[in-house]
């Protein structure tokens, strides 16, 4: 886990920025209270007491919080695996454990984790998210696109042999 010192930044900067957030949004919006900000987003004050998309609702808290030290010990294994110089999926690790620790502080001290922005039409919505999830999708994503770009890398290697 080379660049340790960034990536806990990285990880403390996403933790730091959700709990901040989650913390305006609690003192200045009551429960389903709706802000628009645009035709098609909005700030929506509400609790998951889910995973993603509300999966495993009514689970309750502690086997919730079980699951998420699952998942940030999963990758942090993935993460010490990978070669130093995977500084893309690096950055993806990281922000997927900033994020899964910001909604784990919130499961840990509430049962639920605040959900804020909401994108929409007048016949459409989104699901209701946070920053966390946000940088946990992002993360995500930079992983997956790290491992495109190794593999396109090899097929090309293999070609030219």
């Amino acid at each position: 886990m080379k660049g340790l010192l960034p990536a806990a930044t990285a990880i403390g900067l996403v933790v730091a920025a959700d709990r901040l957030i989650k913390i305006l949004v609690e003192r200045s919006m009551s429960y389903q209270e709706t802000i628009d900000l645009l035709p098609f987003f909005a700030l929506f004050r509400t609790h998951n007491q889910g995973i993603a998309f509300s999966l495993l609702w009514g689970l309750g808290p502690l086997p919730l919080i079980a699951i998420s030290l699952g998942v940030i010990a999963f990758v942090l294994w993935l993460w010490r695996s990978s070669p130093a110089d995977r500084i893309v999926a690096h950055l993806g690790f990281a922000l997927v454990i900033g994020g899964a620790v910001g909604n784990l502080i919130d499961r840990a001290m509430n049962g639920y984790v605040i959900d804020y922005f909401l994108f929409h039409t007048p016949v459409w919505s989104f699901a209701v998210f946070n920053l966390a999830d946000a940088a946990i999708t992002i993360g995500a994503g930079l992983i997956i696109l790290d491992e495109l770009l190794v593999w396109r890398r090899e097929r090309a290697i293999e070609k030219a042999d």
